[in-house]
């Protein structure tokens, strides 16, 4: 599946489902900007696992629940490679805790994270894709923005707004050559189900049809197809990975 060396900007790529992202991509000979918030050194770790893939790659921290980190990293890309061909945003952060106990910044920070960052980036990459004519986005929301999730009602409101965001903007931008997909993942192994107990473990993965929590290698090969030439005449949709949930 070859992307002709494509420039793609992926946001929270420092580990997990946007590291596993950054890497199919690179693996079919792609430059990805690896963008993070946190560690420099996962980052980095990204990067060197994106060459060894194939790929080119730089990291560029940014926070992209701020409009002009989010265009100082479009620009960043646009500097080092000439354009933008795929963004994919993966950033987001879970939130915990019944809506009783969640105060004004927990609901603005899920929001802002969540849902704003997709603005932001978009809004910062739109005039490099329109200028060319082309162009892909994917965003990662989550099986919570279409089913709810009691216990994280901010998280699965910026998600499901994320889901209706990617349909909408779609229907704007499709004329102009440019795709917009959404993937909306179920339970997924990461640093948040490491956590969890055997038991608690066992209850999750029992609901799931097929029996098991998914792989970030399962997620980054729907996103990775959804960027391709195969996926040409998809727009505007949102593809769950969740095992055969709900």
């Amino acid at each position: 599946m070859s992307h002709d060396n494509r420039v793609v900007i992926v946001t929270g790529a420092s580990r997990g489902i946007g590291e596993a992202i950054a890497i199919s991509f690179a693996s079919c000979g792609d430059r990805v900007v690896v963008n993070y918030l946190k560690s420099d050194e996962l980052a980095e770790a990204v990067v060197e696992k994106v060459k060894a893939a194939g790929g080119d790659g730089f990291a560029f921290k940014a926070d992209i629940s701020i409009f002009d980190e989010a265009m100082a990293l479009c620009k960043a890309a646009v500097d080092r490679y000439g354009r933008i061909d795929v963004l994919v945003n993966n950033a987001g952060a879970s939130s915990s805790g019944f809506l009783m106990l969640t105060g004004p910044s927990d609901w603005r920070s899920a929001i802002d994270t969540n849902l704003t960052g997709v603005f932001n980036t978009c809004k910062a990459a739109l005039p490099y894709m329109f200028d060319a004519r082309s162009g892909v986005v994917i965003n990662v929301a989550s099986l919570s923005g279409i089913t709810g999730l009691a216990g994280e009602v901010p998280y699965s409101a910026a998600k499901g707004g994320v889901i209706a965001f990617t349909a909408a903007f779609a229907k704007e931008v499709a004329r102009f050559n440019i795709r917009v997909n959404c993937v909306a993942p179920g339970f997924i192994e990461s640093e948040m189900t490491d956590k969890m107990s055997d038991a608690e473990k066992k209850r999750h993965s029992g609901t799931v049809p097929l029996g098991r929590f998914g792989r970030p290698s399962e997620v980054s090969g729907v996103v990775r197809f959804l960027a391709s030439k195969e996926a040409s005449y998809i727009t505007g949709e949102t593809l769950v990975v969740s095992g055969g949930l709900p």
